[in-house]
Parts: C-alpha cells; structure tokens; sequence
C-alpha cells in the first residue's frame, strides 16, 4: 500500500512538473515579446493604410486572414469527410487503407519547404498562376490536411462503440448516427485539430514564402502577390534587421491567433449544442 501511494505520488509529481515546465516557458515566451514589442505597438501600426510600405500590419493582416479562412474552409470539410470514411465505412483489413493511413502519416512528416517547393513548381511554374495567394492557399491547404485527417480519425475512435450501438438499436442509420451521436461526440478532437492546424497556418512561412510571395500591398484579388505576418516578420528580421517591428508584428500574431482559437471554440460549443 506504502508502495502504491509512492508510486502515485511520483505519477503527480512528475505530471505538474511537466505542466509546471509548460507554463513556464509559454508565459516566458509571451512576457519578452510582450516587453520588447508593447512599446512598438500603436493602432497606426496595425491598422493605418496610409502608412509607407511595411510600416503597417494592415495588408499583411488581412493577407494571413484570407489565407487562414480560406484554406480551412477547403481543408477542414476534406479532412473530417475522409476521417469519418477511413473510420467508420472503410475496413481496416483493407491493403488499400493501409496504404492510405501510412501515407498520410508519411505527408504529417514532411517538412514545409518541401511544400513550398511542390506548390512553386506546380501552382506557380506549371498551373502558371504565378506568386499569388492563391498558390498558397492550395498549397498549404495540402500542408494542414493530413494533420485534420489523423487527429479527427483519433477523436472518431474515441468515441465508445456502445453509442453506435444504441443508435442502432433505436432505429437509426448509419449516417444519422454519425451526424447526430458521433461528431457531437468527437467534436472536441475535431476542434483540436482545427486549432493545431490554425497555429501552423498562421506561423507557416517557407510554403507561402516561394507560393504567395513577399509583397507588402494590400491584396486586391486571390491572384494577387502578398505576404502574411509571419513571412513579414522573417523579412524585417533576416532582410532589414528591425527587431522592434518583428517583436511588435510577433504580438498582432499572437493575438490572432488567440482570436481564431476562441472562434473556434464558440462555433464548436454551438454545433454541440445543436
């Protein structure tokens, strides 16, 4: 019993060790971009359109926007509709399936340049549609896919097969019981994947580099060459040097990021509840 009770004591020491750890380092992250950009941030900054080119946030702010809302409105219904088929209709028996999953977990791997590379030279070199945000919504569309895929596959798992059973047994069928008992089930899986592939959409730079370019306008149409905050700040930084724009830029980008985070939690609380 002394035994059981250490070994416990070990498991919750180590386990609020690591949280402790966690939460250290991103409040550690947020307190020195906070400390070196608060002082570079001002409402021109962020939202001027008059301002000279790069010394306003407000095209590359609505650039990474459009890409974001974009690229999950194509990516996200692909990703849950192939989860819900690999899970729940396709057998796991099947070589095929096999095949799939393996490749999918192969593309999860793959680093973002090699995106960048392939959406280079098939959207902008062979489709002709030249550095444009369109090239780089379809490219990093392809990018965020297979993280949609694994991680909805994994939340459909986890959903008991009683609750299958049940709705069955009451009657239901197979799609019914998916759209009505299994998603609200799994939505919380579902809405993780969303906001992993949000953090790496909005922070994603190599494959927008070479597909969407670096263009500092504001964007006129989808055709249109531009760049999204984060490809702004790798410029200012490698490029010019201006750690002070960077820093304050590094704070317009977190912000974002809590704000798409919350959005998605609001829609995802209100499909449950529906």
């Amino acid at each position: 019993m002394n035994n059981r009770k250490l070994k416990n004591t070990l498991s919750y020491i180590k386990i609020y060790f690591g949280i402790g750890i966690s939460v250290t380092i991103l409040f550690s992250i947020l307190i020195l971009v906070l400390i070196n950009g608060i002082q570079n941030l001002s409402f021109e900054f962020v939202f001027s359109l008059d301002a000279p080119r790069g010394f306003s946030l407000m095209p590359m702010l609505a650039t990474t926007t459009v890409i974001v809302v974009l690229t999950l409105l194509i990516s996200v219904p692909l990703g849950i509709s192939s989860a819900i088929y690999l899970n729940e209709y396709a057998s796991s028996k099947s070589k095929l399936v096999k095949i799939v999953r393996s490749s999918i977990e192969t593309l999860s791997g793959i680093p973002s340049i090699i995106y960048g590379l392939f959406g280079f030279l098939f959207y902008v070199i062979v489709l002709g549609w030249s550095w444009s945000i369109r090239a780089g919504i379809f490219t990093v569309a392809i990018m965020i896919l297979p993280i949609i895929i694994r991680a909805t596959e994994e939340a459909l798992k986890a959903v008991p097969m009683s609750y299958r059973m049940g709705s069955y047994a009451l009657g239901a069928g197979k799609f019914y019981t998916i759209r009505k008992v299994v998603l609200p089930a799994a939505i919380n899986g579902i809405l993780a994947s969303i906001i992993l592939s949000i953090g790496r959409l909005i922070g994603e730079t190599a494959a927008l580099l070479l597909t969407a370019g670096t263009l500092l306008d504001m964007p006129v149409n989808l055709q249109s060459s531009a760049a999204t905050l984060s490809v702004f700040m790798y410029t200012i930084t490698i490029e010019q040097g201006d750690m002070n724009r960077a820093y304050a830029t590094a704070i317009v980008l977190m912000a974002l990021v809590l704000s798409l985070n919350l959005l998605a939690n609001f829609i995802a609380k209100r499909l449950k509840r529906d």
